[in-house]
């Protein structure tokens, strides 16, 4: 090294490169410190510096650099890449993946990316998730006792949470195509507790069963395809169900009006439909249909029109292979146990069998509404429809 060149931190830097290029790591090693006191905001000679100290395996110092680098920007790629490595290194697996969930966050950022750094981004995600299922199997096994005591609403709740917490579900939002009312729980599936009047209904499921096949077999019944969108109508989620069969329906109820001749032949159903304290909005409300869903059919993921309302399932025909998923989380139809969920976060359904299926639906209040507020929506739509600017129809789906 030429004199002139022991206060010049380009000069030191390159001196330093060289002794890397020839594994003399300790040389390096000096080279780049003497460049960064001269330089201590160029981000570059620290990385340098961490790299010689990694190579000469002096962790301390290794660490010392990256963290000169990361107090100059919190969010420098290479350092945080580097850090994670350290981390990994050591064993210190929880901090390697906070630090390599950082790699990847910053990631996009990156212009090019070189085959090793794919490599190594591959690799982060395969480390995150060995390292979210090596903490899933304690929680597992040390959380199932309490998780099992818990009530049913908690332990659902709980175990949405902790799926959520580990990577292994979603938590979906509304969606809310019309009325979204705030400050309601975003519950998928609604604690059967919230609808004391359910083993009431799930006592008629065998007449409504019997009612349902009578009517369905007749030609004249007048089942439906549900999905019928205006001529013209661009590709969308709906395409192949439009017209269909694959999902029809037979209304007993259609927007707060009563199809008499369905319900004067199903009269059992058409009482159990009344014994409901469903929601009474003119024009709009109570809905109540049959709805068939083909075998080998699937309703694709969608969302409703308001938060307003809660929608209720009762099965009445459930071959295997059917399916209803709400959000993070998908069950089966079980004949005549009801449930309750909410229809503004998405959910779909499937029939894998060579079978229908075949569900009464209905919607009701969300049972978080207290009557004050129900009132007050009745009066909004009252108002609304009367000024001739009608709101969005309350469609019932699945």
């Amino acid at each position: 090294m030429q004199p002139n060149e022991a206060g010049d931190p380009i000069a030191l830097n390159s001196h330093g490169m060289a002794a890397l290029s020839r594994h003399d790591f300790a040389q390096a090693a000096r080279f780049f410190e003497q460049a960064a006191g001269l330089d201590p905001t160029a981000k570059v000679l620290w990385i340098n510096l961490a790299t010689a100290q990694r190579q000469l395996g002096a962790e301390a110092a290794e660490r010392a650099a990256l963290d000169q680098v990361l107090a100059l920007d919190q969010t420098d790629f290479m350092a945080n890449l580097r850090l994670a490595q350290w981390h990994e290194r050591r064993g210190e697996s929880a901090d390697a993946a906070a630090r390599w969930r950082g790699v990847i966050a910053l990631a996009p950022a990156v212009e090019q990316r070189s085959p090793e750094l794919q490599a190594l981004l591959d690799h982060a995600q395969t480390y995150i998730a060995q390292e979210h299922s090596a903490l899933a199997a304690v929680l597992d096994s040390q959380m199932k006792e309490a998780i099992d005591g818990a009530a049913p609403s908690a332990r659902r709740r709980f175990g949405a949470a902790m799926d959520f917490a580990l990577g292994r579900r979603s938590i979906y939002a509304n969606e809310c195509s019309g009325l979204y009312y705030p400050f309601l729980p975003a519950d998928e599936y609604f604690d059967r507790e919230l609808f004391p009047w359910f083993e009431a209904l799930e006592g008629q499921t065998e007449a409504i069963t019997e009612e349902f096949l009578a009517i369905y077999r007749r030609p004249d019944a007048g089942f439906a395809p549900y999905v019928k969108q205006p001529a013209g109508t661009p590709q969308n989620r709906w395409t192949q169900l439009d017209g269909s069969t694959d999902w029809s329906s037979l209304y007993l109820w259609k927007y707060g009006v009563p199809n008499q001749p369905v319900c004067d032949a199903c009269p059992a159903t058409a009482a159990a439909i009344a014994a409901v304290p469903s929601a009474a909005l003119p024009g709009r409300a109570p809905t109540a249909f049959f709805s068939v869903l083909a075998p080998h059919s699937h309703i694709p993921p969608h969302t409703g029109v308001t938060n307003t309302r809660t929608i209720v399932h009762l099965p009445l025909i459930v071959p295997p292979d059917c399916a209803f998923r709400v959000g993070g989380e998908r069950r089966e139809w079980v004949v005549g146990e009801a449930f309750a969920f909410d229809d503004t976060i998405e959910h779909e359904a499937w029939n894998g069998s060579d079978e229908l299926r075949a569900v009464l639906i209905l919607d009701v209040w969300n049972p978080h509404l207290s009557q004050e507020e129900r009132d007050l929506i009745a009066r909004f739509y009252e108002v609304a429809d009367a000024s001739g600017h009608r709101p969005q129809m309350l469609d019932v789906s699945s």
